[in-house]
């Protein structure tokens, strides 16, 4: 088994949906899982229908009748006969999104977006899926929710390992093209959820780990993993080689082209992961595996933009100490934050977070009531990787520097 995942960008349009399949042709498709992301910008647009469900009511059938004119275009780009089951199974998938608008009756933001969002991955693997038969290339479409099984922590679920293991060594066919969804799962009410933004590398990973398959690769619009994202970052490097531990490391610190859970569960059976170009698919790209040195050994720049900086000290200037911190911790779990940079001296905390469930305000009001609190949000973060004293200055030049932190092998800078 091999196991391919095709993002956004690579379906944005019917141009992209013919390129996968010519990419199919080109690499071969033979004992192959396809694991397909929602088409171009879809999870954003369907963001914007979840917001006006919510929020403004009347803006919530344009919203959705966006989302469709866009799927219909491709639709009618890819398929000369109008009457083709495809158009209806589109159809019906949209039916079905709007009786859950107008059924739904939980006021739980989370549990909302994930049955929402879901439908973007639906409807694109059911396009690709239909548009791959028609031009001979056989395949078995799947529900991925009927093989990844998870909690219930919406919008992060975490996978039930043992349940999803027993069903896909029991119902995935190995010997055929499959197409499935990436980013989804199912809970144990069978309610669909949802395992992160940019989720669907780890889909790929986790049929990879339970099919025991030969090697993953991820389908990009650049030439493989670089050594920085080229949208804040001139010269950006290809790098040709990196270890397991090291592309864990960018991932962890935020580095976009390889989701932070996707590289544990293929350094535990050392499944080989490749990430190349959906353009120039025969170009060697990038591959991450076990003992792999980083090729070239060069500085990795990694940015996370919008995030939020607090600063705490003792209301009567007491040191912080274990009682403290346990405390700091316990509000960040309890208000969902991610964590980024933690630095603390006698006196002082300070810890750089990602507000993805909005709960900054209940977090700040709360910490009021036993610190001094400061708080800069729209900071952004600068990771450097295998840094040099040179990348670091061309880091700095310009800046406001909020904080500094110098580990081996890597720098962190809050900068406004």
């Amino acid at each position: 088994m091999q196991v391919f995942k095709f993002g956004g960008a690579s379906v944005k349009d019917a141009n992209g949906v013919k390129n996968l399949a010519s990419v199919l042709k080109k690499v071969g498709y033979k004992n192959t899982l396809i694991v397909v992301s929602a088409m171009g910008k879809t999870t954003n647009a369907l963001e914007v229908v979840i917001n006006n469900y919510f929020n403004n009511k009347s803006e919530l059938q344009s919203s959705l009748q966006d989302v469709k004119k866009y799927h219909n275009a491709i639709l009618l780009d890819l398929f000369e006969n109008e009457h083709h089951a495809v158009f209806k199974n589109v159809s019906n998938s949209f039916d079905e999104l709007n009786r859950f608008l107008n059924s739904n009756k939980s006021p739980d933001y989370n549990f909302v977006y994930d049955q929402i969002i879901g439908y973007g991955e639906l409807i694109s693997t059911l396009i690709v899926s239909n548009y791959l038969n028609d031009i001979g290339l056989k395949n078995e479409w799947l529900d991925v929710r009927e093989f990844i099984k998870t909690d219930n922590y919406y919008r992060r679920a975490n996978v039930n390992w043992e349940e999803t293991q027993r069903l896909i060594t029991t119902h995935f066919n190995t010997s055929t093209l499959n197409i499935t969804q990436g980013f989804l799962g199912s809970d144990a009410n069978n309610f669909t959820t949802t395992l992160g933004r940019e989720g669907s590398d780890y889909t790929a990973a986790i049929f990879a780990y339970c099919l025991n398959a030969e090697s993953v690769t991820i389908w990009k619009d650049v030439p493989g993993v670089l050594n920085a994202d080229p949208r804040y970052f001139e010269n950006a490097q290809l790098l040709h080689k990196i270890s397991y531990r090291e592309a864990i490391e960018l991932a962890f610190y935020g580095a976009s082209v390889i989701h932070p859970k996707t590289l544990q569960p293929l350094q535990r059976k050392e499944i080989p992961l490749y990430v190349k170009s959906f353009i120039n698919p025969e170009e060697t790209g990038t591959k991450v595996g076990k003992g792999s040195p980083l090729e070239p050994n060069i500085p990795c720049f990694i940015v996370k933009k919008n995030q939020v900086l607090i600063s705490l000290s003792s209301l009567d200037f007491s040191y912080i100490v274990e009682e403290n911190i346990s405390e700091i911790f316990s509000l960040l779990h309890l208000y969902k934050m991610k964590v980024d940079v933690i630095q603390n001296s006698a006196i002082s905390f300070s810890v750089c977070v990602d507000n993805i469930y909005n709960n900054l305000e209940k977090l700040l009001h709360h910490l009021k009531a036993k610190f001094n609190v400061t708080c800069h949000e729209n900071v952004s973060l600068y990771t450097i990787r295998n840094y040099s004293e040179s990348s670091i200055q061309q880091l700095e030049q310009d800046k406001t520097i909020l904080l500094k932190q110098v580990t081996q092998g890597t720098v962190q800078i809050v900068t406004l």
